[in-house]
């Protein structure tokens, strides 16, 4: 099919224009000019809250316009059999490997080439797009909650 009869995706249309927003709205409140300038909490905030939400409970004021439903990122652990996959997270978050063909649509921006052509598109930006994306796995480690919390027993993932 030809990309030119295709129609735009309104839940990835909508994601994009957020996300560029953010690249294009500035610093804002965190004063980063930089990837690099970032926390991983901070990226989380700016990049991923408004569908995820800030506590990473997949409950952002977008995700109910969305057709597909957003995570609770504070339960990977628990999905994953008390084990937190970096590999897989890493990999999420990048989009750039994801074969869709095998795993359906991906609603969620592609963000390692998001943060790549925000930073320079060449080898310099690369490098920073794979901190920016270490800093988030590590944000998102840091955010896990058990199954008990899952049942609303609060008990941070240890």
């Amino acid at each position: 099919m030809s990309t030119k009869n295709r129609r735009p995706n309104p839940s990835r249309l909508l994601c994009a224009v957020l996300a560029a927003g953010t690249l294009v709205g500035g610093a804002g409140a965190f004063e980063a000019v930089t990837l690099e300038d970032y926390s991983g909490a901070e990226l989380f905030e700016r990049f991923c809250a408004s569908c995820h939400g800030s506590g990473a409970r997949g409950n952002g004021p977008v995700a109910s316009s969305l057709n597909t439903a957003v995570p609770d990122l504070t339960l990977i652990v628990s999905r994953y059999g008390g084990e937190f996959p970096v590999t897989l997270v890493r990999d999420v978050i990048d989009g750039r490997g994801i074969d869709v063909r095998a795993h359906g649509t991906r609603t969620m921006p592609v963000w390692g080439y998001e943060f790549w052509v925000e930073e320079g598109g060449d080898v310099v930006a690369q490098t920073a797009v794979r901190d920016a994306i270490n800093k988030l796995v590590d944000y998102l480690r840091s955010v896990q909650r058990d199954d008990g919390a899952a049942r609303g027993t609060d008990t941070p993932a240890g």
